[in-house]
């Protein structure tokens, strides 16, 4: 299960209800004549729930037209290489990216990481973050809502901390731990650690933009995060791709937007679950430790 879907469970019995009826609804008719698609339609595992396969071809229901066009454009101008691939975007008769709130995009095979892919995986982040260096920032992020966006802020600081029925305690206590850092900002994926697929023979395939405007070492440090939370990751994954303070100063800000994601989810007054909360005070233990020890240095 990937870190959205963990979210997902945490979501209040309203929005449950709506995002059941959305996984029912299949792309109509009139959506794949657009992309020019015949295969049968039949809905694939992840993605929410909400994504269907008509044979090379990946559909999928989007909330922003903006950004799914922006994006869409984004991956279109990227370049082959051999150290990623990303999936063609399909455009309708019309030229459009999206059609009746869909997007159409080129099905490519490989298996869900990152069990024993670190190396492979932040090695594609790498040279995909190279690729997108030169990409100009989009005033649409400052216009997103959604709840990975509130939290993303909340990590940075640009809005102030949320309030948890029972996570504002950790939450406080991650933010005690920032500093300032130096890295840059860029266009990065922040959701790569379930959105990489490996088949052999073939580059990883990058999948489910999640766009942001934040150093690459952030990206990395939300692969690190969800590694050590939920994929047996050792600490030595922290050596490993966030050498020094400023590594240690992108995971804290990293676990701290998982940590706001759940909580926001979870709802003003609402719980999160204690396994989780459970999980992010051992990994919060762990950096304590490891900034002691860099202070020292």
């Amino acid at each position: 299960m990937d870190v959205k879907s963990r979210c997902l469970t945490s979501w209040r019995s309203d929005t449950m209800f709506a995002m059941a009826l959305r996984k029912m609804a299949e792309p109509p008719a009139s959506v794949l004549a657009a992309f020019q698609l015949t295969a049968p339609v039949r809905p694939l595992a992840g993605g929410q729930g909400q994504s269907f396969r008509a044979g090379d071809a990946v559909l999928k229901p989007v909330d922003s037209r903006e950004e799914a066009e922006w994006a869409a454009r984004v991956f279109a101008d990227l370049s082959a290489t051999a150290e990623f691939r990303v999936p063609r975007p399909f455009r309708s008769r019309e030229g459009a990216y999206v059609v009746e709130g869909w997007t159409a995009s080129e099905f490519l095979v490989g298996q869900e990481g990152p069990a024993e892919k670190w190396v492979s995986l932040i090695a594609s982040s790498r040279a995909l973050h190279r690729e997108l260096r030169h990409v100009p920032r989009p005033g649409l992020l400052d216009r997103r809502a959604d709840p990975w966006a509130a939290a993303d802020r909340v990590a940075w600081g640009e809005v102030s901390s949320l309030r948890s029925a029972n996570a504002d305690e950790l939450l406080v206590r991650l933010g005690e731990l920032k500093g300032p850092v130096e890295a840059p900002s860029q266009l990065i994926h922040g959701d790569l650690t379930g959105n990489v697929l490996f088949q052999p023979g073939q580059p990883p395939a990058v999948i489910d933009f999640s766009p942001y405007w934040r150093p690459v070492s952030y990206a990395e440090a939300i692969v690190v995060a969800d590694g050590l939370l939920y994929h047996h990751a050792g600490p030595e994954l922290i050596e490993a791709v966030l050498p020094g303070r400023e590594g240690l100063q992108m995971l804290v800000r990293a676990l701290i937007f998982r940590l706001a994601t759940l909580a926001i989810w979870a709802g003003q007054g609402e719980m999160v679950p204690q396994e989780e909360l459970t999980r992010f005070a051992g990994v919060t233990r762990v950096v304590e430790d490891r900034m002691r020890v860099a202070l020292t240095d």
